[in-house]
């Protein structure tokens, strides 16, 4: 991808269903759920890479004895610093006592990250924040077992202010304003009335406190506990809890906007944000891996009894497309073939740009994640070449010499590796003409495979905001001197921001918007700016659910094709030779590539939630005020 584009996050957890001992006897040692965390968590480094965090749980400790073990990191290398201070705890206990190397049970009782249960997070930060405080996991601490929550994430709410509020008026005292912190202690509050309630139960049946403790773990009802704190909840998430005990949860949004996967045996339960991670990390089948349902609860008790319940009414699916695009991994069989469909589909857009001269085209792709695109456009350019060659044999059968015929066959599309990425250069000159330079030569290309006469086709996943493509790019291209650039993005225009973890809150960074501000004052149709305003700002104090998006106007004046000409207009400049054409995915084309995750909000202004709606009219007053502020 061209533009860097960042997004939360990634989660995995295991549990064990067998005693400590039985992986040591099969697997050979008692550390097995520490080493497949650290191989799902380093599977996901594409999901974070500004922070990890990992946390573990002992079962069936005496009173006394930590049970709970967390670090966490926000170095350059999160994962690899979280497992280096683990490996380091545990060979500082496995050498200073020998004795502990063939006992499990003083493996668990005297080295800490040993567990049944666990819990690991990767993170992109979308605001900026990065301390050490923002990496996941979250601890609630308290001295009743069963009230240490434990919370990990995927997840933006819409309405964290709201959901603030909340607490305070419960007479809370929230340490921090963000969407982690207000939901733990929302599950948190509802947690401890569900004990408290238990605790007398008990209590009037004659259990004493002691004697109560493993009655309130096997009668604790985490859907209860989730549906009460997730009423008014409004984004897009997957989050993964553990209890002090034993218990633990994973529960998405009713929208299923983001993913979650689970698999489970009689030896583990297991879930990860992505699929193919849980297929290589146990080596299971794609069939095997099962996705958790919108609005549900994938709930793992401490007994070992798994279950999925239902805790929001579930509404539209509307699973982030992104995901689909660019996010995920592509070795997921599904992403794959969508993302081969995506380069197929967008193929007789890009014919239409080069006139169908095939003879004098070479295709290429912005390294790395459009490549799997590149394969699917190049594979229908083939099938379009072959057609064209069975065409001529069958018109001219009766006059094709074997010269002609072979001349013919010889024919093949044009494939080369253009665009090379250079590793990050650092920008340690602050004047602006020197930065340019420096920016323009964060991709390279490769010289003597394109000719004058040439057109050049080279496929990215997305265009965000444009600036790569302005600064690098398209420059590096047109020393190549082809008569022709063609800039193919696999995704639609992105025109609206996104409010449930990606970064790309802010309208006027989205090269489509700024695009159609062009060509409203172009076209003296800037007082329709005014008029979005008026009615966006008339709607400020709305519910939610009454709120409409009003910024669909801005673009409503034109067609996807008037937009592409003018943002290829506006990323290109006067010195560069080539013409420069530029060409989007169709929406209707996404969703025959991608039918399983037809969230297109970013695209369409289709907001799968209430707040969406409010999202996108106060970034466009910010827009329209000249505030730099985050809308939500």
């Amino acid at each position: 991808m061209s533009d860097a584009l960042k997004h939360e996050c990634g989660i995995a957890l295991v549990r064990l269903l067998k005693p400590l001992e039985y992986y040591k006897e099969k697997y050979g040692t008692a550390f097995y759920g520490i080493q497949k965390m650290y191989l799902m968590m380093e599977k996901q480094h594409n999901r974070g890479q500004d922070g990890a965090g990992f946390a573990s749980i002992k079962f069936d400790v005496e009173p006394g004895e930590r049970y709970i073990s967390r670090v966490r990191s926000n170095h350059a290398q999160p994962i690899q610093d979280v497992f280096k201070q683990i490996n380091e705890r545990i060979n500082e206990e496995m050498t200073n006592h020998p004795e502990y190397a063939n006992d499990v049970a003083k493996q668990k009782a005297n080295i800490p990250y040993i567990g049944e249960l666990f819990l690991g997070h990767v993170r992109y930060g979308t605001f900026g924040k990065n301390s050490i405080e923002s990496v996941h996991p979250f601890l609630r601490q308290s001295n009743w077992m069963h009230r240490n929550l434990i919370l990990a994430g995927n997840f933006n709410m819409t309405n964290v202010k709201e959901l603030f509020q909340n607490l305070v008026e419960l007479g809370q005292h929230p340490k921090e304003m963000a969407d982690t912190v207000t939901v733990m202690e929302k599950i948190g509050h509802f947690l401890d009335k569900e004990v408290m309630q238990l605790y007398q139960d008990c209590k009037q049946e004659g259990y004493s406190k002691r004697e109560a403790s493993p009655v309130i773990a096997d009668r604790l009802d985490i859907a209860k506990i989730l549906a009460r704190s997730a009423k008014n909840l409004d984004g897009g998430y997957a989050m993964a809890g553990l209890l002090g005990h034993g218990d633990a949860f994973v529960f998405r949004d009713p929208a299923g906007i983001r993913p979650a996967y689970f698999y489970q045996d009689d030896e583990v339960v297991v879930v990860a944000s992505e699929r193919p991670v849980i297929q290589t990390v146990f080596n299971v089948p794609f069939e095997s891996v099962q996705e958790i349902d919108p609005g549900n609860a994938l709930i793992i008790k401490k007994s070992g009894k798994v279950s999925m319940e239902q805790i929001l009414e579930p509404t539209v699916k509307k699973a982030c497309s992104f995901e689909r695009i660019y996010f995920s991994r592509g070795s997921d069989a599904e992403i794959y073939q969508e993302r081969k469909n995506l380069g197929k589909l967008i193929l007789p857009a890009v014919l239409k740009s080069i006139d169908s001269d095939t003879d004098n085209t070479v295709f290429s792709y912005i390294p790395n994640t459009a490549e799997t695109s590149f394969y699917g456009l190049v594979e229908a350019a083939q099938d379009f070449l072959n057609q064209r060659k069975n065409n001529y044999i069958l018109e001219n059968r009766n006059t094709l010499t074997a010269e002609t015929l072979q001349e013919l066959l010889a024919v093949k599309i044009r494939t080369e590796k253009v665009a090379i990425k250079d590793a990050k250069l650092r920008t340690f000159i602050t004047e602006d003409s020197s930065r340019d330079d420096l920016v323009a030569h964060v991709y390279d290309v490769t010289y003597g495979v394109i000719k004058p006469t040439d057109n050049l086709v080279i496929i990215d996943d997305s265009i965000v905001r444009g600036t790569t493509l302005k600064m690098s790019i398209i420059k590096m291209m047109d020393r190549l001197k082809p008569k022709r650039i063609v800039i193919v993005s696999s995704a639609p225009q992105i025109r609206y921001p996104d409010c449930y973890g990606i970064d790309m809150a802010k309208l006027e960074g989205l090269v489509a918007f700024r695009a159609a501000l062009a060509l409203l004052k172009e076209r003296n149709l800037y007082h329709i700016v005014d008029e979005v305003y008026a009615k966006c700002k008339a709607q400020e104090n709305y519910v939610d659910t009454d709120v409409v998006n009003y910024v669909t106007a801005i673009y409503d004046q034109f067609t996807p094709e008037e937009i592409s000409d003018k943002i290829a207009e506006m990323l290109s400049s006067p010195e560069i030779n080539a013409e420069v054409k530029i060409i989007f995915q169709k929406v209707e084309d996404l969703h025959i590539a991608c039918p399983k995750n037809l969230g297109d909000w970013y695209f369409t202004g289709d907001y799968p939630t209430p707040g969406g709606n409010r999202v996108v009219n106060r970034a466009f007053m910010n827009f329209y005020e000249g505030k730099d502020a985050r809308a939500y």
